[in-house]
């Protein structure tokens, strides 16, 4: 195993015992571009590889057909011709693997996806070669992967057809934690990072580790965010688009859902969605799933809505950073980031931000909290002014996180981004106070309900500061 490999222990595990089973087994990875699933199934299998093929992006099946083969030849030693189609080239496969011998072969196909290109009956003829692999035959172990999260999900893991129950393991690749962030980029790119300089950064790459590597250690990270995303040719100021475009088959509508959910940070319903992007409603079910499961957004229910309206909130934190400050910019300053120093904008994204990867780190705050064996449920609550049947006026408001515990305690969540203590005044303690009332009134509930704040460096003490029945500070996110 690399040095460099951080994480991953869990995945690390499924891949090995699947190459270890005595059946034919197809495992597959996927994620977003960028999170590392190619690094995995190399760094975990290479070893075992008998075959592997890597898929090319908007190229033509006569094309991948003619790499497919010369992979195979470089095996063999012999020069074979190009396959007519899918199912010839699968067959050369197969022969060749039974050429070897061996009572267990290794297949990797990375990319999957962008091999099924138009007309070319890719995944019949890939479902056939899976089908007909005999008993007989050597053990078939078919690691697979992909970008394109709509066909690894449609296509491949949810297929109804031919490859209906042949998935043995579907192996979401998620993006790293605070904790493999700041291993990654102290122990591997030997950056020095405090957390707070980690967590600076997890705020605009998001534990991507292809963006993390970007990274010159000879530079800070304002410099890193300036050459990165706003100097003249900047690798990361088109990625927006293309990640999109890789990812998902129609990426302006998946933009449209995005962009949308950009405007309003506390979330909108799937019907103000649907006002707000037109986009017809079995098409807008199926984008929302696909966003969900590749952690561009959460979704919640709302606990005073009818029928537990779900909630969409966007949490991609690369995302975020990219609408909110590359994509109208300019670009005339190439030192933006660094310019722009500690102004309204830049301190309301933090705000913000470090909300999103406290609900990425949900986990670590039941840990601090000692709550990770007690069942619980995560969402938010968000409501305007209004009058109870009683005739009395209760303020509106918002509660970013609320885990609702089955010990009858509900913790009410504050995430405040400050480099300092936080300071809780008056006025605001008024309003918590306020805000909490409101909510035990519109949702009905008895539990006990526990004033919790997730700050940087903790509460600054003072007469107001009792409010506060729990508190996490920033390192306990790094568990």
């Amino acid at each position: 195993m690399d040095k460099n490999f951080i994480g991953r222990d869990k995945e690390i595990e499924i891949l090995q015992k699947y190459y270890e089973s005595d059946k034919t087994e197809l495992v597959a990875v996927y994620g977003r571009r960028r999170v590392g699933k190619t690094f995995l199934i190399r760094e975990t299998m290479e070893k075992f590889f008998d075959f592997e093929y890597v898929g090319m992006h908007k190229t033509p099946a006569k094309d991948q057909r003619s790499q497919f083969q010369r992979n195979i030849d470089a095996r063999t030693g012999s020069k074979g011709k190009t396959p007519k189609d899918w199912f010839e080239a699968f067959d050369n496969l197969k022969q060749y693997l039974l050429s070897t011998k061996k009572k267990k072969v290794v297949v990797f196909l990375d990319e999957l996806p962008w091999m099924d290109t138009p007309k070319s009956n890719f995944l019949s003829a890939f479902s056939y070669f899976i089908n007909t692999w005999g008993i007989k035959d050597p053990i078939l172990k078919l690691f697979v992967c992909g970008s394109a999260t709509t066909w690894m999900l449609d296509k491949l893991i949810g297929d109804r057809g031919g490859l209906y129950g042949r998935i043995t393991r579907p192996v979401y690749l998620s993006p790293f934690s605070l904790k493999e962030t700041e291993e990654y980029l102290n122990k591997v790119k030997k950056m020095k990072y405090g957390k707070l300089q980690v967590l600076n950064a997890y705020m605009i790459f998001g534990g991507i580790p292809f963006y993390l590597n970007m990274l010159d250690n000879d530079q800070p990270l304002s410099v890193n965010v300036d050459t990165l995303f706003f100097s003249v040719g900047a690798p990361l100021r088109t990625e927006y688009e293309f990640l999109f475009r890789s990812l998902f088959k129609d990426s302006v509508n998946y933009r449209k859902v995005i962009e949308l959910l950009a405007t309003k940070l506390c979330g909108l319903t799937r019907e103000e969605i649907l006002d707000g992007t037109k986009i017809e409603g079995g098409e807008l079910t199926t984008i929302l799933e696909n966003l969900n499961s590749c952690d561009f957004i959460r979704c919640y229910s709302d606990p005073v809505k009818k029928e537990r309206s779900k909630v969409y909130q966007l949490t991609d934190l690369f995302s975020l950073f990219y609408l909110r400050f590359v994509q109208k910019n300019d670009g005339q300053d190439e030192q933006f980031w660094t310019n722009l120093g500690n102004t309204g904008k830049k301190n309301a994204w933090s705000g913000y931000a470090f909300e999103q990867v406290c609900l990425h780190h949900i986990q670590q705050i039941k840990q601090k909290l000692g709550i990770s064996g007690i069942l619980s449920n995560a969402y938010a609550w968000s409501s305007k002014a209004y009058t109870d049947k009683d005739g009395n006026e209760w303020d509106g408001g918002q509660i970013d996180l609320i885990i609702d515990r089955n010990d009858n305690v509900m913790n009410l969540c504050e995430m405040k981004y400050s480099s300092d203590e936080y300071t809780i005044d008056k006025a605001y303690s008024d309003k918590i106070r306020k805000r909490t009332s409101s909510f035990k009134n519109q949702v009905k509930t008895k539990k006990d309900l526990r004033c919790t704040f997730v700050t940087i460096n903790g509460i600054k003490k003072n007469a107001n500061s009792n409010i506060v029945d729990n508190q996490i500070v920033m390192e306990d996110l790094f568990t």
